[in-house]
């Protein structure tokens, strides 16, 4: 079984939203072989509370515009840590950058198959790294990050 043309259209649609917001590090799974509840997974993270809001209401906006459809299930909002978005069909999970270290939800699904994302979702991937690394830096030379 393999994830549904529904699905992917979705979970390219939230990709191409996450990385219109500049989400970080944006990789999608087909868990549909080893999950019944859903088919596809999308992980996308950000630097700060804020942005995580931003790239959920953004998602939440384009699939609502775009595709008429709503999550089922919201949670996570109110620490802004990771919220996850449940569309039934696909599960969005929009984490701060130190949760996504410290979950590591790509191990859990490694063994799944990536889904093809849009050009700029792909091109996010590495970016939490660097901004790390920047924000690292900046610390070093004493100036706000």
């Amino acid at each position: 079984m393999t994830a549904t043309d529904r699905s992917i259209e979705l979970t390219r649609a939230a990709a191409q939203a996450a990385a219109d917001k500049l989400a970080h590090d944006i990789i999608a799974y087909d868990v549909s072989d080893v999950l019944s509840i859903t088919d596809a997974f999308l992980v996308a993270s950000a630097p700060n509370d804020r942005q995580v809001k931003a790239i959920v209401d953004a998602i939440e906006e384009t699939l609502l515009k775009e595709l008429d459809v709503k999550p089922v299930r919201r949670e996570g909002e109110r620490d802004g840590r990771w919220v996850l978005l449940d569309y039934i069909d696909i599960v969005v999970h929009v984490q701060h950058s130190e949760e996504r270290v410290f979950y590591a939800l790509e191990r859990l699904w490694k063994d799944c198959p990536e889904i093809a994302l849009p050009d700029d979702a792909v091109a996010t991937r590495g970016k939490g790294k660097e901004h790390a690394a920047a924000t690292a830096a900046a610390d070093e030379d004493g100036e706000p990050s």
